[in-house]
Parts: C-alpha cells; structure tokens; sequence
C-alpha cells in the first residue's frame, strides 16, 4: 500500500467530493494562469499561492446563485443583522467566544485593513515588528508604506521583547495561524505577547484569516478573547504616543475573512475587529470616505454568511482530506529523505520544508523544478528563508501526489 492509498479513508465523504480535478486554466486564476509571472515559464504544474484547487462548499455556491437570481446587484451595506450574526455565530460555535459586533469592521481584503490600520498607528520611518519567516503580503505592505520591518525568529520570546523595547516600534504584526510554518499559538504564547505589547505600548493586529483549517490536536484562540481578558481593551494601561494619536498601550485589532478556508478569495471581502472604540470609528471613517469604499461587494457578504451559517460540515471534510494530503507528503519524504524529519503543519495546506539537512542549493533545485520537472513551488526565499519550500497541497490528491513526487525527483538529481 503507497502512503496515498493509506488516505484514501478520507479522501472523500458521502457529501463532498474533493478527488475530482477542476480545470482551473483560461479561469483569468492567479495560480494556474499567473505562474509565468513569478516563475518565468508558462504551462507549469503550480503549487503556490494560497488557493485551493477545490469548489467552494455546496452550500455557498446555492447562496451566491439564489442571490444572483434575485437580478438586482446595487449598492448594499455590510452593517446588517444577517452579517454581524453570522459572524458572531462562528465565533459562538466555533472558537466559544462571545464577539460584540459593535466592534466589527469591513474591508475589501485582509491585506488592505492591515495597511490601513498601520496608517492609522505608525508613522513613516517607524518599526513594525513580525515573526520571520514572514508571509510577503506582510513585507510588501510594511516596506511600501514606508515603515520600517522588524523581524524575530518564531518562537524566540527574548528576540520580541527587544524588537518590541524599542522606542519607535509602533505595531506587533501576528499572524495566527501563522503563514508559511503553519505553526498553532497556544494560548499560553498569546498571553505571553500580549502583555508584551502592553508593557511597551506597541498596538497589536492579528491577521488570523488561516485560523479555520486548524488540524485536530491543536486550537485556535482568538486574540480578542486574550485581549479582552487581559484587560487590553477596558482603558487601562494607555498612554499617548503621537503618531496616530493615543492610547497605543491598548490598541489592537483582529483581521480576518472567510475567503480562506472556505475558498472564495476572488470574491474579496473581509472583516475585522477593533478594540477601542475611537479606533473603530476612525477606521470607518477612513475606508468611507478617504479610501471611498462604503459599499461591500454583495456576493462577499452572501458568502460569509452561508459559510459561518451552513458551512462548517464542509469545511470539517476538506480540513480532514487536506491533512491526509499533508500525511502523505510526511511519508513519502521520510521514505526518500529520513534526515528531514519533516513532520505536516499545525494548521493550513501549505507545506512547509525545511531542505537544508540535504545541503542542496535553493537556485539550483528551482531550475532543476521549473525546466526539467514542470512544476512551481515556492521557494523560502520568498519568505525571507532560503533553504526552505513551500508546497501547496489544497488540492486533489492526484495533483499533490504529482508535486511530492517532482519534488523528490528534483532533489535527487540536484543532490546527485
């Protein structure tokens, strides 16, 4: 039995079907139509940017065509009960944290309310502190408003304190899950850098859009639950620091979607949660009217609220076939290369691989991926980790089958 054979228990359910290969090709799709952009060639196998390969769950996509038959797609307003009840329903029944959605906020993607909200907290020059490897969403925002990207290791706790000592380190960025180690905070760890951040004044944003697909073993803990119980959010510990205005030992805010785990980013749209309450409006304020964007798309909203209302069977399902996915990519790389040690992530479909106790150089194994073996993985450079890949496994088990295995060819011919 082959170590994909042994997942074939989960691979698929009565209800959902995630075997079956979706020509993603001529769809205008980042991943499939856009490789060339990053890679160079055209035509390549693609196992990188963070969609999956599978149709959204059934119970969103007869919400988006009920919505369209309706005909009439104006302007439409995201401060309705429906929205804010589904939102407040997952996080009742998902994480078992009460959310007040008077502190809730729109955007049209995790990423333009992560810049936002360093407009509002930093200035031009200052630092923005973040766990390296660092996704490249983070690195692009920070350095291209300006500010200045402060990293430490995950996991070195006396590495933040330093970075976040420093007088002009302004924002804790944290992504949890996070992105591309897959690593779980636990709560004890969250605690831990939020009192951080008070201690030092430094407002924290945690980008939390992975938190759905955490594998069974580990759980996610909202950091407004840690904020609010840590007392970051009742008016204590507030001092005014300039830019931006005040009370920065308090500030924090949570951004996140359900375009993630549910796999409907093309749709764009997100939400967020602020602390204080004079943060809130002035965010409002500027995506009304500075940034003009008063009116969510419609289709974002009919499909946040059929996936935290409907959804959660589904994605129970494509969590379980995806870590079967990342099971088999642990078994066949132990079989090939028992010096990886190479053990799947806490959260996420994204593989992340330490290569560097095989000694193999990063430029060379990506000519020897993209010319010879047709494929594109990304490599840790990206990420500010060179040695290390990062391999797309949100996919039919045939396709990761195939990248796993271009990927032990490419290793050993490079290794040869």
């Amino acid at each position: 039995m082959s170590e994909w054979s042994e997942g074939t228990a989960v691979s698929t359910s009565a209800r959902y079907d995630f075997d079956t290969v979706i020509d993603r090709r001529g769809t205008w799709c980042v991943q499939w139509d856009g490789v060339a952009d990053r890679f160079g060639v055209d035509g390549l196998l693609p196992f990188t940017i963070s969609d999956m390969d599978f149709e959204t769950a059934p119970e969103v996509l007869a919400a988006l065509r009920a919505r369209l038959d309706h005909g009439v797609l104006g302007y439409t307003t995201w401060q309705q009960d429906d929205f804010l009840s589904a939102v407040a329903h997952w996080y009742g029944t998902r994480y078992g944290t009460g959310l007040d959605t008077g502190r809730l906020v729109y955007g049209p993607s995790v990423l333009s309310q992560l810049s936002q909200l360093l407009q509002m907290w930093t200035s031009e020059g200052e630092g923005v502190v973040v766990h390296t490897p660092t996704y490249d969403g983070f690195r692009k925002a920070v350095l291209g408003l300006g500010r200045e990207l402060r990293g430490v290791p995950v996991g070195d706790t006396a590495a933040l304190e330093r970075e976040l000592a420093r007088a002009d380190s302004k924002v804790l960025v944290l992504c949890s899950p996070h992105n591309p180690t897959g690593r779980v905070w636990t709560e004890t760890e969250l605690r831990e850098m939020a009192e951080l951040a008070r201690r030092h004044g430094v407002a924290v944003i945690s980008d939390e859009i992975h938190a759905d697909f955490v594998h069974d073993g580990h759980v996610h803990v909202p950091y407004a639950r840690i904020a609010d119980e840590a007392g970051a959010g009742d008016g204590a510990d507030r001092t005014d620091t300039g830019a931006g205005g005040g009370r920065a030992g308090g500030r924090w805010a949570v951004i996140t979607s359900a375009s993630k785990s549910f796999n409907f980013p093309a749709l764009t749209g997100s939400y967020g949660i602020v602390g204080d309450p004079a943060d809130r409006a002035e965010y409002l304020r500027r995506m009304e009217t500075a940034e003009g964007l008063a009116s969510p798309a419609v289709l974002s909203l009919t499909a946040h609220i059929a996936a935290y209302r409907e959804g959660a069977a589904w994605l129970d399902a494509v969590r379980a076939y995806v870590a079967a996915n990342l099971a088999a990519v642990a078994r066949r790389l132990d079989a090939e290369f028992p010096e990886l040690a190479w053990v799947p992530p806490q959260a996420g479909y994204l593989a992340w691989i330490d290569l560097r106790p095989l000694g193999v150089d990063e430029e060379a194994l990506q000519r020897v991926l993209i010319e010879r073996e047709k494929v594109a993985i990304m490599p840790g450079s990206v990420y500010g980790a060179p040695g290390f890949l990062r391999l797309n496994v949100g996919c039919p088990r045939s396709k990761a089958e195939a990248g796993v295995s271009a990927l032990v060819r490419g290793l050993r011919t490079v290794r040869a």
